[in-house]
């Protein structure tokens, strides 16, 4: 066995690229990551241990929205260090233009749980959050579920919306 040390990198792919670019461009300086590489189907950003890219689709996928319930990647979660980052990331999200989903709110997926939940200009669906404390390993031989429903569906309500270049 071995113990990963988090996330190296995120690519993510887009197909509005201009305002994709833009959108993440002000979002990830904001949450401490620096520009390490930026060009013209390319943006790459580093910090919190982690990086995150954005790359250009292929121009036979322009147009295309992200679908959540679809095979592949559902969303990703960046932690927060307070339930005050998450706040203030909430507040970039809106002054940039990002479709918020839900929160900031309390959810009940580990004690102490802060989030909310976004969309970027593709529909690529991210979520900001503080946990305190261990989180779900509060104990490590009994983790805590983060939900006791069988049928637990975290997908959002569907969005009737079409992409404008």
């Amino acid at each position: 066995m071995i113990e990963v040390n988090g996330v190296a990198h995120l690519i993510l792919t887009v197909s509005q690229w201009e305002k994709a670019h833009a959108f993440y461009s002000e979002l990830l300086p904001f949450l401490g990551m620096t520009k390490v590489y930026d060009g013209n189907n390319f943006l790459y950003h580093v910090g919190g241990r982690t990086a995150i890219g954005i790359q250009r689709c292929g121009p036979e996928h322009a147009g295309e929205r992200v679908v959540p319930n679809r095979v592949g990647l559902h969303h990703v979660c960046l932690r927060a260090r307070s339930r005050e980052d998450v706040e203030a990331a909430a507040g970039k999200v809106r002054a940039i233009g990002g479709h918020i989903d839900r929160g900031p709110m309390e959810g009940d997926f580990a004690p102490g749980y802060y989030y909310f939940v976004f969309e970027d200009p593709d529909g690529i669906r991210l979520e900001v959050n503080f946990v305190p404390g261990k989180g779900l390993l509060v104990s490590p031989d009994k983790p805590l579920s983060p939900s006791a429903d069988p049928n637990w569906d975290q997908n959002p309500p569907a969005r009737d919306e079409t992409l404008q270049e």
